[in-house]
């Protein structure tokens, strides 16, 4: 029995190597394995706040571009309805230019045709009148070569125009 039972001078040595261990390491090695565990949570806590911010931040900047891309939006369909306003203005500007310019050529053409009838008519009165005077004179000619029937005629024409004959 004397293998388990340890004596006394075995248990006092290693309990008092063991406690001046603990002493010295609690002097000269705990303080600083403590400040760097301490450190270290430090710089886990900042890291974990500077994510949670970042994180904040991010939230923010996808609210603000959400706000902006909204705003672009209704920019957007704002200028596309003045686009389409004026593009419609200016449609109904060239229709309505178009219209008074086509009925300004249809006036001028109906005028230039009433012109153009007019001077074909006068033309051919003119040429009837000619083709007239023409065929008359050739008829008297014929019908005044004798002297005889020159004097009656003469004188037909005198007393219609009421003139005294000598």
């Amino acid at each position: 029995m004397d293998l388990v039972t340890p004596q006394l001078g075995l248990l006092v040595w290693p309990a008092l190597s063991f406690l001046l261990l603990l002493v010295v390491l609690r002097k000269f090695a705990w303080k600083p394995i403590l400040e760097s565990v301490n450190e270290r949570d430090a710089q886990i806590r900042q890291a974990l706040d500077a994510a949670n911010e970042a994180k904040m931040a991010m939230v923010r900047l996808q609210a603000d571009n959400d706000k902006l891309m909204a705003e672009a939006r209704a920019e957007r369909d704002l200028m596309l309805a003045e686009a389409k306003k004026t593009r419609d203005h200016i449609v109904s500007e060239a229709k309505a230019k178009a219209e008074v310019e086509g009925k300004r050529l249809l006036d001028l053409a109906r005028q230039d045709i009433a012109n153009d009838r007019k001077a074909a008519m006068t033309e051919v009165r003119n040429l009837v009148a000619n083709l007239s005077v023409d065929v008359a004179e050739k008829l008297l000619r014929k019908e005044l070569e004798k002297s005889d029937a020159q004097q009656t005629y003469l004188r037909q024409q005198l007393d219609q125009l009421q003139i005294p004959v000598r």
